[in-house]
C-alpha cells in the first residue's frame, strides 16, 4: 500500500514535526498520569474521569499515526521548481471577484496547513483547483460549493 503524498511547507514541515514531538514527549505521558490517577478513584464502570482520559488517550494515539503517515509521505514544497509565472502550490495569488471588483488574497497550501480564515487555502480546494497554471490577467469561472465564481488573477507571488 502506498503512502499518500503530503505537500507542505518548511514552517509546515516544522509545525507537524513539533506537534508530533508534543505529543510523543509530553501529551502521552500527562494522558497516562490522568490514567493512573483515575483508576485510584475506584469501579471503573462508573469512573467518567477514567473514561474521558482513555477516550483523550485514544485522540492523541490517533493523531500520532495520523502525523507519522503524513510524514512517512511529506513532499516539501519548492517554489522556485514551481512555474514561474503561474498559480501553483506554495505562491500567494491576488485574485478580484468579477464583476464587483472586490479582492482577495490566499496562499495556496498542501492540506494540512490549510487554514481559510488566514488566507492559506488547500491545494485541493475547488479555488485553488481552478487557479492552478493561471497567469496574472487570465480570467476563469469556477465551480464552487456556492455556485460558479468568475475571478480574474491579479498579481502572483513567491
Amino acid at each position: 500500500m502506498s503512502e499518500k503524498e503530503t505537500l507542505v511547507t518548511e514552517e509546515g514541515l516544522r509545525k507537524l514535526q513539533d506537534e508530533l514531538d508534543y505529543l510523543i514527549t509530553q501529551k502521552r505521558k500527562e494522558v497516562v498520569e490522568r490514567i493512573k490517577i483515575a483508576r485510584g478513584y475506584g469501579d471503573l464502570s462508573e469512573n467518567s474521569e477514567y473514561h474521558a482520559a482513555k477516550d483523550e488517550q485514544a485522540f492523541v494515539e490517533t493523531r500520532i499515526n495520523q502525523i507519522e503517515a503524513m510524514l512517512r509521505g511529506v513532499k516539501i514544497i519548492d517554489v522556485n521548481e514551481q512555474a514561474k509565472n503561474g498559480v501553483s502550490v506554495g505562491k500567494t495569488v491576488v485574485i478580484q471577484e468579477l464583476p464587483d471588483g472586490e479582492e482577495e488574497e490566499y496562499t495556496i497550501v498542501g492540506t494540512t496547513e490549510s487554514d481559510p480564515l488566514n488566507g492559506k487555502i488547500s491545494n485541493d480546494s475547488p479555488l485553488a483547483q481552478g487557479l492552478m497554471g493561471k497567469e496574472i490577467g487570465d480570467q476563469v469561472s469556477i465551480q464552487t460549493p456556492g455556485g460558479e465564481m468568475k475571478v480574474k488573477v491579479v498579481d502572483i507571488r513567491v
